[in-house]
């Protein structure tokens, strides 16, 4: 670590923002490429869920299909994360653009070419990619074959897609990310971002949705063996690839000091976060998580070879994303709170953003400084941000001073992580364009510091404009994070 980390972030510290390919790139069905999961989302709000259809259904909106299109603006784009001072920039491939059916047996060139020429124009502008293989957009071809993850079949499909990856872009990527918040599946929201499908048009990110313990737990154990074979695969390709774990960090305080509470606290950290921690970076289940399984009736089939291959296949760094804190406890006061797939009751000591979602900086100093307690490697924060409803002024300014200060506010938080200690070595904002929101589909709910002409119902003329959080966040990268006024 550098030693100046206890004054500030360290000089190699790496600054930028994050993306998802399918709340992004658009172009669903252009140049080979076939639907992903996420392309069988349909719209929805706050209070209406998103739902999952097996058919493309005509005059419905699917958010995903054309989002903001940086499949056709990504030269404009960048240049923009640029401007910014981006040093990194974190983004996904998605797998249907180089696989359509997921088991091909070659890969689609054209999609190739295009994160080819991405990947080119980052370098060109100094910008270090960070790329996440699988972020919730599995070809929707390997949810009809094998219902996804589901099935051990798919774990041969995406080392085949790794490998492709790995062999291409060996000396233009170092940073890779296996799976995006893989932790998800341990709740039922996360059947169908596993790729698998129970019924017919399901509910998703609210309490219809069909759950089966079973299938889910077994389709996050296939992605634990597939996310360890890539990273010994990747090592062996290029020993200088990095390759990490990404958790959707569940901040969990007890509602009370009654020791009952605490102990449910501690029991939701261990199975919503640890779980996958311990197997991506221990190379192994932990006890809790086995005695969690008899408990409650789960049977993780495993093959000759599994644990060798966990074992063998830790990851280099441990990347999360954070936006909020919740409670638990065994007599919980108040209402419940949303949030990012898992969800708590609501702290009284918090504020929270429009969509419910409560606001707390001190709490991700907390998750890095008990990570990095725990696992001893390099952390990146890769996804944090406000989600916000922006309004354009008559001058077409967009004053998003609220993005500002909750960032600021969280940035001065890692801060302190470093100088407590934590080998912090990147951020990445989450959104940092607006993209459509994955929980919602809405494109309202706003991250970004460039603002994208496009309303819930698909319509806009896609152009980008600077909001106010962008040039203070040009401020914040120039100084290395000295600057945050």
């Amino acid at each position: 670590m550098d030693m100046n980390s206890t004054k500030g972030f360290p000089s190699t510290f790496m600054w930028g923002g994050a993306t998802a390919a399918n709340q992004y790139e658009g172009a669903w069905n252009a140049d080979g490429k076939k639907a992903s999961t996420a392309d069988m989302m349909t719209g929805g709000t706050h209070t209406i869920p998103r739902r999952i259809s097996r058919y493309i259904e005509e005059g419905v909106h699917y958010p995903s299909h054309e989002a903001v299109d940086f499949y056709h603006r990504y030269r404009e784009d960048i240049e923009l994360f640029a401007e910014m001072g981006f040093t990194c920039f974190r983004m996904s491939i998605a797998w249907s653009r180089i696989f359509p059916n997921g088991d091909d047996a070659e890969p689609n060139e054209a999609g190739l070419r295009f994160y080819d020429n991405v990947f080119a124009e980052l370098n060109k502008h100094g910008i270090e990619p960070i790329v996440t293989i699988s972020h919730y957009e599995a070809p929707f071809a390997l949810t009809e074959k094998f219902n996804g993850w589901a099935s051990r079949e798919t774990i041969d499909c995406y080392v085949r897609y790794c490998k492709t990856l790995f062999e291409r872009y060996k000396g233009t990527v170092k940073y890779w990310i296996t799976f995006n918040e893989i932790n998800s599946l341990v709740v039922p929201a996360g059947a169908f971002l596993a790729g698998a499908l129970l019924v017919d048009d399901s509910g998703l990110f609210n309490n219809t949705a069909v759950d089966s313990t079973q299938l889910r737990f077994q389709a996050l154990h296939h992605q634990l063996v597939a996310s360890a074979r890539a990273v010994k695969l990747a090592h062996e390709i290029d020993p200088e690839f990095r390759v990490g774990c990404m958790i959707n960090y569940s901040c969990g305080y007890g509602s009370t000091c009654r020791p009952e509470d605490m102990l449910t606290a501690l029991q939701k950290d261990q199975m919503n976060n640890m779980l996958c921690g311990d197997v991506h970076v221990r190379g192994e289940y932990p006890e809790f998580a086995e005695n969690y399984f008899e408990r409650n009736g789960i049977r993780i089939h495993m093959e000759d070879g599994d644990k060798e291959t966990l074992k063998q296949g830790r990851v280099d760094f441990y990347s999360f994303s954070y936006y909020k804190s919740h409670v638990v406890g065994t007599r919980p006061e108040g209402d419940e709170t949303p949030g990012n797939v898992f969800g708590g009751f609501k702290n009284p000591y918090l504020k929270a953003n429009d969509w419910g979602w409560q606001i707390d900086p001190v709490g991700l100093r907390y998750v890095l400084n008990h990570v990095y307690d725990r696992y001893r490697i390099p952390v990146m924060v890769v996804e944090n941000g406000l989600g916000a409803v922006d309004t354009v002024e008559a001058d077409g300014s967009i004053q998003d001073t609220y993005r500002i200060d909750f960032l600021r506010d969280h940035i001065e938080q890692m801060r302190e992580a470093v100088r407590d200690g934590v080998n912090l070595i990147a951020y990445t904002a989450w959104g940092c364009i607006d993209i459509v929101s994955a929980s919602t589909g809405e494109m309202a709910k706003r991250y970004g510091f460039v603002y994208v002409d496009k309303d819930n119902d698909g319509k806009g003329t896609l152009k980008r404009s600077k909001k106010k959080s962008f040039d203070w966040y040009k401020k914040v990268i120039a100084s290395n994070g000295a600057d945050l006024d």
